[in-house]
């Protein structure tokens, strides 16, 4: 089946659509938006429709309706993550990435589990309680095993105060026995980018090792979730090819997904090409991504699939990233580095990093910036480690009840965070926003973040429902 063509993804079809909803009036814009706020999610055509939307006016509403369905089900809440490369060894041969093979300008390293175990220690102490596992496309001599004894020393860490509670995962397209080893490690998230759904595009970047297989690639998440993974984690590269066709092939993968398993992506990212080095195509992408279009992307999508997490990395400014919290985005990385060893080493756009960085403060500095806008800094990993993953989150997620379990959650980590990690300016700000959060609370979503908030204020971390 994975070596046969990924013909849910039917290009003639996205131009088709494309065409066809090329002209439409603000009456019809207004129908979709009004669709859209119901928060049932849209279809092929409707997506179109606001993938054409260019007037000023219009982009408003969108920007708008894009809020106030985020607001709905999200609320306040911003999911803190941060990437940790274990290594830059890879066999492929991808034009706009600094990991490619043939790339002389980087030094090549792969961390030993001790180093590993340095790096987590790191990102414990800035606070991190959950982290996302990448690697390049090639492994050391123990080959995938090393993947996941990586991940065993990553959940072995424990200090005083933290350890990381959850490992998402970015690493190569695995075989379906793969990927059930890596269900049975603990794992989260697999999260895996198509980069780009045009073929021809595709097949110009890609120009050597395994990733130059378009299809294996494509159906790598059905290989995942026939074995047991049910939260994945899509995503397109901005910048290499048209984006109102990588939305629209983005909508087509999803799709699928739902039909197959009743359950379409638990997250999508939306990195643009960033300048990597020795890339000239991250440098000078072919299709260039403006800030405008950039915030109705992530205003699109947050539409047509509205219960999915939207991830926002540290590729952009913070400017951009303070921006698109109105807009849809819901998770973001923090105090990032690209590169193995970077947390420990302390290094900022390290040349050996896979792409530079927009946004370089401190973790600490955007958990300040993030509560002063009035959003709480989530690190709860409570879902994960009780099962509402996949269907059981959606089953929740979409009636509302969700918000019940997430909101006290994230009072709770964020107190964690403030009373272990934060700085006295962060640790001002902070409290006086959840007190002012909970004040608003009704019912038993004010009960529960009232009790939790308390265990935490009196000494007991990790605590959850």
């Amino acid at each position: 089946m994975y070596n046969i063509l990924a013909d849910f993804i039917n290009e003639q079809k996205i131009w088709d659509i494309l065409e066809s909803n090329k002209l439409a009036d603000f009456g019809k814009i207004k129908e979709v938006l009004a669709k859209a706020s119901e928060m049932k999610g849209l279809n092929l055509d409707e997506v179109a429709t606001l993938t054409n939307i260019s007037d000023p006016e219009m982009l408003s509403e969108l920007f708008n309706t894009a809020n106030k369905v985020k607001e709905t089900i999200y609320g306040k809440r911003l999911v803190i993550f941060a990437p940790l490369y274990i290594s830059n060894l890879c066999a492929n041969e991808c034009l706009y990435c600094a990991f490619r093979a043939t790339n002389k300008d980087i030094v090549r390293s792969s961390l030993s589990q001790n180093q590993i175990a340095k790096e987590v220690k790191a990102l414990i102490s800035q606070g991190q309680k959950r982290v996302l596992l990448v690697a390049g496309e090639s492994y050391p001599k123990r080959g995938f095993q090393y993947v996941l004894d990586s991940i065993k020393t990553i959940y072995d860490v424990k200090t005083e105060h933290g350890e990381v509670r959850r490992v998402n995962v970015n690493v190569a397209p695995l075989k379906t026995e793969e990927f059930k080893l890596l269900k049975g490690s603990g794992i989260g998230t697999y999260q895996i980018f198509q980069e780009t759904y045009h073929r021809e595009t595709y097949n110009k970047v890609h120009v050597g090792g395994k990733k130059r297989d378009y299809n294996w690639r494509a159906w790598s998440l059905h290989r995942a979730m026939e074995a047991g993974i049910d939260d994945v984690g899509i995503g397109v590269l901005f910048g290499l090819f048209d984006y109102r066709f990588e939305i629209l092939a983005m909508m087509q993968h999803i799709l699928e997904l739902e039909d197959k398993f009743n359950v379409g992506p638990h997250t999508i990212s939306v990195p643009r090409l960033e300048p990597a080095t020795n890339s000239n195509i991250a440098s000078h992408p072919p299709f260039p991504v403006s800030d405008i279009d950039f915030r109705k992307i992530v205003a699109i999508l947050r539409l047509a699939v509205p219960y999915t997490g939207i991830i926002m990395s540290t590729r952009e400014t913070a400017k951009m990233r303070r921006e698109t919290f109105a807009l849809g985005v819901s998770q973001i990385s923090a105090g990032s580095r690209t590169n193995p060893g970077g947390y420990e080493e302390e290094s900022e756009d390290d040349p050996s990093g896979q792409f530079s960085l927009g946004d370089h403060r401190s973790l600490d500095e955007v958990i300040r910036d993030v509560a002063s806008m009035g959003y709480i800094p989530s690190f709860c990993t409570a879902c994960y480690r009780l099962g509402r993953t996949g269907m059981d989150f959606m089953d929740l997620a979409k009636p509302g009840d969700i918000k019940l379990h997430c909101g006290p959650n994230a009072l709770s980590s964020f107190k964690e965070y403030l009373m272990n990690y934060a700085s006295p300016e962060t640790s001002e700000i902070g409290n006086k926003l959840i007190y002012e959060t909970i004040a608003e609370m009704k019912g038993i979503a004010k009960q529960r973040a009232e009790k939790l908030v308390k265990r935490v204020a009196a000494g007991k971390d990790d605590v959850y429902c």
